[in-house]
């Protein structure tokens, strides 16, 4: 088995990281059974060749070993991890439609910081700087009120250019059918060319936008939008630590001479259960879906192959960012590995979602 134990090789692992958890989020059209996939599949690859490497010892047994030792109370963090994550990463799909990539980005790596960061500093023993870390947490703290703020301005923005299409006698309507006449009829008025396509940024735009949407926006609560997103931010604190305790079991829940579960097995029994959850919840909303989405099927889903190359590269990029992710927290403690994701994350989603929004 392949040990991280230099500070060196743990930088190495969290810059591999930093490149796969800073992208995925920004691959287009990508379903979350099909994410599922190939996330559990890098884990598996990763267990079978850096969890194999080399023989292992009685303290630090390879992949194969350790799957037949009682060692189920941090089976069971490691699984508790994967279900956290799991639900934070279905919520998230919500919370960017209805908040965007932006503010859902730096609302939840923020909560990752501030609960995440500060729990595992704590079952790291305290190895990392207490006067570097915690100045970044309140830095985060404070974008987690901005990201709202800058939320429910947008949301009154929107309105505000939406009201420009209401009608005399129905005052401000969402109704899709509607706004699409006006903003034809509009565009058609002011000379602005071809109603087929509006210019970023004006209401014929969020009209356009809306009527591509799966996920339909007008009419919603800001706080809607804004409770999925910290709902996903906390399910997203909590499987780092959780995935710590599995690895380190700082509350001594294995039985004396059983080994700690390595990154490897940890992530393995993490991922499975992360596969499963999310699987079983999603076939759940394809017959039954929430938020007014149109009913679908397992049969209409195994047909649809609509984007599903972007799906299986999103799932591997995040399930070996996540594996690399801990591999670096091992060495170099899942604090510091913490703060360090989850800033490159923000930054690269809030230059992706610029980047976009000036392209369309």
């Amino acid at each position: 088995m392949y040990v991280v134990e230099s500070k060196g090789g743990a930088i190495v692992c969290m810059l591999l990281a930093l490149l796969f958890l800073g992208t995925w989020p920004a691959v287009p059209q990508h379903t979350y059974l099909d994410y599922s996939i190939t996330n559990l599949l890098a884990a598996v690859i990763i267990a079978l060749t850096f969890g194999e490497i080399g023989k292992g010892t009685p303290s630090a047994p390879n992949f194969f070993t350790q799957l037949s030792q009682d060692n189920w109370p941090s089976v069971l963090f490691a699984m508790a991890g994967g279900v956290v994550l799991s639900i934070g990463n279905l919520s998230t799909q919500y919370s960017l439609a209805l908040v965007g990539l932006s503010v859902t980005e730096v609302i939840t790596s923020s909560i990752i910081v501030v609960i995440g960061t500060t729990m595992n500093y704590f079952l790291d023993d305290k190895i990392n700087r207490a006067d570097i870390l915690f100045p970044s947490v309140g830095c985060f703290l404070i974008a987690v009120c901005l990201g709202s703020f800058v939320h429910a301005s947008n949301a009154a923005d929107n309105k505000e250019k939406l009201k420009s299409l209401s009608t005399e006698a129905t005052g401000f309507s969402t109704d899709k059918e509607t706004l699409k006449n006006n903003v034809r009829e509009s565009d058609v008025e002011n000379g602005s060319g071809s109603a087929e396509k509006a210019r970023a940024g004006t209401a014929g735009f969020l009209i356009e936008l809306e009527n591509r949407r799966s996920i339909k926006v007008f009419g919603r609560s800001t706080i809607t939008g804004l409770a999925i997103t910290f709902f996903a931010g906390i399910c997203f604190s909590l499987f780092s630590p959780a995935f710590n305790l599995a690895t380190n079991d700082q509350w001594h829940t294995l039985k004396e001479g059983v080994s700690h579960l390595s990154v490897y097995t940890a992530f393995f029994y993490f991922s499975v259960s992360c596969f499963v959850i999310g699987i079983v919840l999603n076939i759940i909303f394809l017959y039954h879906p929430i938020l007014n989405l149109p009913k679908s099927s397992l049969k209409a889903y195994l047909s649809d192959w609509n984007g599903r190359g972007w799906a299986f590269l999103a799932g591997f990029l995040c399930g070996f960012g996540n594996g690399l992710q801990f591999m670096g927290g091992e060495a170099a403690g899942y604090a510091a590995a913490d703060s360090v994701q989850v800033s490159f994350i923000t930054y690269t989603s809030q230059y992706v979602d610029t980047y976009c929004y000036i392209q369309l």
